[in-house]
């Protein structure tokens, strides 16, 4: 009896080998997220300050509207804006964002050459103030395709939607116009996040799309957005981020068209929970 028992203990323990092994080859497994990387909703504040090229144009009365150029013809400069983000995270590799961006620019000068403007004309040599005000949203959705604890690779499906209203005055003529235009813009794109340490990564994403004249003979427009950037992970909930950020766009609707290249440095902080 005594031997029976021995010998079925043995079968036991060795029978408990290959479960105890994968037991700990199971924990060695466990998932080990990097820095930063374990939270439900991202929220972000930054501040850029890109270099503008713009361009705007107005047709009205049967004034055909000069493409000016905001920065040499009306004395547009390098302004800073704030960045707004907003990232739910409901599951894993799934995302809803959202960033609002309030690019706005005013400016007094003395025209070198004549302009016209929504149906009202300025002659050279007059002073003008003039002010832009370009509301970028986007509203989009991120899924990560392939997810690791150091990084992921994402497509992203979103909708960039701006609201621009512009305006140029003289006081001297008792003249102004002004134009006002809404245009929302599907795009889709990609994201790829690499962690070059537990607490430090490297992000870039474009997204873009054209809808070209032949699709509406009234309605066109172009959205290309690339950011590439950096993150410093102090703890789960807070980091900051250094960046650089290429936007163009362009939309031309009935009478108005206007298009605007944004390219600059950025910081954002970032908290999480």
């Amino acid at each position: 009896m005594a031997k029976v028992l021995r010998l079925t203990c043995l079968a036991l323990a060795i029978a408990a080998v290959p479960s105890l092994a994968h037991a700990q080859l199971s924990v060695y497994k466990t998932s080990n997220p990097a820095t930063g990387e374990r939270y439900n909703v991202e929220l972000a504040l930054g501040l850029w300050n890109p270099a503008p090229t713009l361009t705007i144009a107005s047709t009205s009365l049967a004034a055909i509207g000069t493409q000016i150029d905001a920065v040499n013809d009306l004395g547009f400069g390098t302004t800073k804006f704030p960045d707004f983000q907003l990232i739910v995270r409901p599951a894993k590799k799934h995302k809803f964002r959202f960033e609002y961006i309030p690019i706005k620019y005013t400016a007094a000068s003395v025209l070198t050459r004549s302009i016209t403007f929504h149906g009202v004309s300025y002659s050279v040599g007059v002073p003008v103030t003039s002010s832009l005000d370009w509301k970028a949203y986007r509203f989009g959705y991120e899924y990560d395709l392939l997810y690791r604890d150091n990084g992921f690779v994402g497509v992203i499906g979103e909708v960039k939607y701006t609201d621009v209203h512009a305006s140029v005055a003289s006081s001297i003529l008792n003249a102004s116009a002004t134009t006002h235009q809404r245009e929302p813009v599907p795009a889709i794109g990609a994201i790829a996040r690499g962690y070059l340490t537990q607490n430090a990564s490297v992000t870039a994403e474009l997204t873009a799309f054209k809808l070209p004249g032949s699709v509406s003979a009234t309605t066109k427009g172009r959205y290309v957005d690339f950011d590439i950037y950096g993150t410093a992970n102090f703890s789960q909930n807070f980091g900051a981020q250094v960046g650089y950020r290429s936007l163009d766009a362009m939309y031309a609707v009935t009478n108005d068209s206007g298009s605007l290249t944004l390219r600059g440095a950025y910081f954002r902080g970032v908290v999480r929970f």
